[in-house]
């Protein structure tokens, strides 16, 4: 199927289906994906296409449900990285062809209301939403999709660490946590 066909309306509800709702960010959301996947060259994501494509999402909001509901790539699968740097932004890459293109949202206009901004989302030409910029995305066996490239335990806490994603410090290969000194979980405390 060749989603560049399907009307842009039933992307958009099958999107608020997945997210919960309709918002600003999920009109974005679903017509940054259509630009993107248009731009590299990818006609049927959830399809033939599947195993050509992988998402790099900046963001962890509305819009990376939409991103997830138009192209079917998710963090599970190994073809969506979140990599959270508080950006409306997504990259693209066909690893057939290796295109890739990132999407920035240029973010609502000062005249723009709340109550409209789903309309003035829609109404927008792409070059008015996003800055699009070709590039493209130096990819190791690690990041793709598959089954894990290898698994090796952090020489201090013994946990496993897959898909190269250890350290080596000091002769000795730890996960990112014990190798930085810091993690966001803190053992033993209770809030």
């Amino acid at each position: 199927m060749d989603i560049h066909t399907v009307p842009f309306g039933q992307h958009l509800k099958e999107a608020e289906v997945f997210h919960g709702h309709l918002c600003g960010g999920i009109v974005s959301g679903v017509r940054m994906a259509l630009r993107g996947l248009k731009e590299i060259g990818i006609r049927d994501p959830k399809g033939e296409d599947r195993k050509n494509l992988i998402v790099f999402v900046e963001i962890d909001r509305c819009a990376t449900d939409a991103i997830t509901s138009v192209t079917g790539c998710r963090p599970g699968k190994r073809s969506m990285k979140i990599k959270d740097y508080g950006k409306m932004a997504a990259t693209f890459i066909n690893l057939e062809s290796g295109r890739a293109v990132r999407l920035a949202s240029k973010g609502p206009k000062d005249s723009e209301q709340a109550g409209s901004l789903e309309d003035a989302i829609k109404a927008a030409s792409d070059e008015d939403l996003f800055w699009i910029q070709h590039g493209s995305v130096p990819l190791g066996a690690g990041d793709l999709p598959g089954r894990p490239v290898r698994s090796v335990p952090c020489a201090h806490c013994g946990e496993s660490v897959m898909d190269m994603r250890d350290l080596c410090v000091n002769g000795e290969s730890l996960c990112q946590p014990c190798a930085e000194g810091q993690s966001y979980f803190i053992p033993g405390r209770q809030a």
